[in-house]
């Protein structure tokens, strides 16, 4: 095997816009959502839908909600990337080299790819920021990579993380996070995912398995184990056997619906009323679809979600932070790295 080069690192989050405007959101939702697996329509209907309505109707409203998530450091999901980047650097030594891309915007994973390919590195490491894998995250990652490599006329070692939902460190890290409240005064806790549609765990279904039964998600096996619904399971069961919680004091649950069709169930929306409705007045919430706090966090869970549970009764939804620059989350991601 080759080892005159070095190894290089591309770390991969979803995106977000470059400022909180409503040009660059609309720019960063046509390129997110025209993405076949993000919305697989065919490609006139997709076109038509984002283009059309989406891109021009939704773009000011988003705006004004990522200018209430804007920090001094900008996104939080890039800064929190940019910190994860090279704070994995000193941990990995003179023989890797790291770079951060966005799916979507900026910086482009292309512009990743070209920085790492221009110090001659003889292998390229892919890690996605999505524990779990989803053909519309991780599985576009991996097919944009191969795409911009695809144009090259020498390819290096390439190896793909496909999925960490269960990893250790990170587990340990969430539950360490919990820690910080008071886990007894919580009536319920919910562990909620951003979600797909239903239509999409089918197609990436290969056994028939996929909605066969009420709980043919919650236990992985050799028929689903790329499932995301099931992948988000095992992130929540590995959580809750970490800190002792038993079956009943949580549920697992999906976030981030968009239009009529089914997805994803239970809706953590659904899911906050029904615990309103049965007395609750505190929750605590857990997002383990992501690595870095953003805009179905900080807003979508910390904002949106406390309006729905005051206006059914409750009181306070809480929010488990997120994994973002904790030191703990960096030499994990590093010894992620070094295990490839």
């Amino acid at each position: 095997m080759n080892t005159f080069g070095k190894k290089g690192v591309l770390l991969v989050n979803l995106g977000t816009p470059d400022a909180p405007t409503y040009w660059a959101v609309r720019r960063y939702l046509k390129q997110f959502l025209l993405d076949r697996r993000v919305i697989d329509y065919p490609w006139i209907a997709r076109n038509l839908l984002v283009r059309g309505i989406i891109a021009p109707f939704r773009s000011r409203s988003s705006a004004k909600l990522y200018k209430e998530l804007w920090t001094e450091n900008g996104s939080p999901l890039k800064y929190y990337g940019e910190q994860l980047s090279e704070g994995i650097q000193p941990y990995l030594g003179e023989e890797y080299v790291v770079e951060l891309g966005m799916r979507y915007q900026n910086p482009s994973v292309e512009s990743a790819i070209d920085k790492l390919l221009q110090q001659q590195v003889s292998e390229l490491i892919v890690l996605p920021l999505f524990p779990q894998y989803a053909s519309a995250t991780t599985g576009s990652v991996h097919e944009e990579v191969m795409r911009i490599l695809a144009k090259k006329e020498t390819i290096p070692n390439v190896k793909f993380v496909n999925s960490y939902y269960d990893y250790v460190p990170m587990i340990e890290i969430f539950a360490e996070n919990a820690k910080a409240f008071d886990l007894d005064k919580y009536d319920h806790i919910l562990f909620s995912y951003h979600g797909l549609p239903q239509r999409q765990l089918r197609k990436a279904d290969e056994c028939n398995h996929c909605l066969q039964s009420e709980d043919c998600c919650q236990t992985l096996s050799i028929q689903n184990q790329f499932c995301y619904s099931a992948q988000c399971y095992g992130t929540t069961q590995a959580i809750a056997e970490k800190l002792g919680l038993s079956s009943d004091r949580y549920t697992t649950c999906f976030q981030s619906r968009l239009g009529p069709e089914a997805w994803a169930q239970p809706y953590t929306s659904k899911v906050i009323e029904e615990q309103a409705e049965k007395g609750a007045k505190h929750l605590l919430v857990f997002s383990p679809a992501f690595v870095a706090d953003c805009l179905e966090t900080v807003i979508e869970i910390s904002e949106e979600y406390q309006e729905e549970f005051e206006e059914k009764g409750g009181e306070k939804v809480d929010l488990v932070p997120s994994l973002n620059d904790n030191p703990k989350w960096i030499k994990a991601v590093a010894d992620m790295v070094l295990a490839q």
